[in-house]
């Protein structure tokens, strides 16, 4: 039972309480209250019972089964890869504006407990991205932050690929690249 039921039990009880220990004379023929008492009381709890919530939902349901969870992955990725073409060809404005399109997409792919493989790689590619346009304007410290989230992302990912220990690795790189360039 909640709080709230149970808060209004013991009112309903007080109330039927004081209305029997009054012990003033009745009128003839006025009902003894009583004689309620306890089956108002068992009627009010009853009645309350019900009140109560359903509790929590017994399946969750799975996100990353949605459509629309697994498109925003593609966006993501396909966001990426322009904003990585944008920055070999030295428009890096271009692509500062697409990592910035991709913030929504990021929240939502990160809003599961356990993202899809696909979502992973959309969020490595576009934080090494990123890590490599912060390096390439000397923003050493904020670029190693997030090569430094790909090396965890890719050091705890269970099944271990070929393809994940690659990134694991390239993000060590990365970061000891930028490690030496802040101890200059």
């Amino acid at each position: 039972m909640s709080v709230r039921v149970r808060t209004v039990i013991l009112e309903v009880v007080s109330l039927t309480t004081r209305v029997c220990a009054d012990n003033q004379p009745r009128p003839q023929g006025a009902v003894d209250g009583r004689f309620f008492t306890l089956p108002l009381t068992i009627v009010a709890a009853a009645f309350l019972a019900g009140c109560g919530s359903s509790g929590p939902d017994s399946s969750p349901r799975d996100a990353t089964s949605d459509p629309a969870y697994s498109r925003a992955a593609e966006q993501l990725a396909a966001l990426n890869r322009e904003a990585e073409t944008d920055f070999a060809n030295g428009k890096s404005d271009d692509a500062a504006a697409l990592i910035e399109k991709g913030k929504p997409l990021e929240t939502k792919l990160l809003s599961v407990s356990h993202p899809t493989l696909a979502a992973v790689e959309a969020l490595s590619d576009r934080d090494q991205l990123y890590g490599k346009m912060l390096f390439s304007n000397r923003h050493y410290g904020w670029a190693r932050l997030m090569f430094q989230k790909n090396l965890a992302r890719w050091k705890y990912w269970q099944p271990h690929t070929a393809d994940t220990e690659r990134r694991f690795k390239e993000a060590q790189v990365a970061i000891d690249d930028c490690d030496r360039h802040i101890e200059q």
